[in-house]
């Protein structure tokens, strides 16, 4: 290996896919352009299309990775599940296909990687999030701690996860349970949003957010889809909208039992 290069030992590159084979091959390429390799690459796939399916074998020649298939499209979720269950190492870097790594990504993957090796009551680090998680304490080399307690006010605070852009313990589902399937997306992450909570976890935020990753899906969009009460600009639906989160947020971390572990 070039002497350049960087090489991460005991982490597993986990990309969940679906029916987005050109952004895949553009994250794996960038990867490589970076000069960065991991232990494992798993390719979790949610049952594309044909012409994806067929993208993806031909990539296998070009990048080393694992592909894990399912017969039809069961949701993220089970994509996630099945992904995370083909993890052989100590850590995974969750990565869905349509990101795009920075130049100087392996310098803070590498210091992050370290804190985790270092502090053992780390679950995660985040590296992406549309916005700054509310509550954060300055940490070290550019991370910050999360936060949280049960009077923060500020009904971001569930977003204490996201399935963005992040390192973990592959260990995660035995601390967290498993993702919640047959559901749509943005409840399946929700749930672990609350889970995450419930069970104490403790994580690291990228302070500089914005720049180590970004997001690229004008090509391939996303098939994700949301109701229109939850993406209306009207200021009044908007009060509403944040007076039911705050209500509902806090009440499900107090009081639901969504039986993930």
């Amino acid at each position: 290996m070039d002497v350049n290069s960087h090489y991460f030992q005991g982490v597993t590159l986990l990309v969940t896919h679906y029916n987005r084979s050109r952004s895949l091959e553009r994250l794996l390429q960038t990867f490589k352009d970076r000069n960065c390799a991991f232990e494992d690459i798993v390719v979790s796939d949610d049952g594309s299309k044909p012409e994806h399916l067929q993208a993806l074998n031909e990539l296998k020649d070009r990048y080393p990775f694992r592909l894990i298939t399912t017969p039809q499209n069961k949701g993220l979720g089970n994509n996630i599940n099945k992904g995370q269950d083909a993890v052989r190492t100590a850590y995974t870097l969750y990565i869905q296909e349509d990101f795009v790594p920075a130049t100087d990504f392996a310098e803070h993957f590498t210091d992050a990687l370290g804190m985790m090796e270092q502090e053992k009551s780390l679950d995660i680090v985040r590296f992406y999030a549309y916005s700054a998680y509310p509550y954060l304490k300055p940490y070290a080399k550019g991370f910050s701690e999360m936060l949280i307690k049960p009077w923060f006010l500020n009904y971001r605070k569930i977003y204490y996860y996201s399935d963005h852009p992040h390192l973990r313990r592959s260990s995660f589902f035995t601390k967290f349970g498993r993702y919640a399937e047959g559901m749509k997306g943005d409840k399946t992450e929700y749930r672990m949003c609350v889970s995450f909570i419930q069970n104490k976890g403790r994580g690291l935020f990228y302070d500089d957010f914005r720049n180590l990753f970004t997001q690229d899906n004008e090509q391939e969009p996303s098939t994700m889809t949301r109701s229109e009460w939850k993406q209306s600009p009207s200021p009044a639906i908007a009060l509403v909208r944040d007076v039911y989160r705050q209500i509902k947020y806090n009440y499900d971390i107090l009081f639901s039992k969504y039986s993930l572990k």
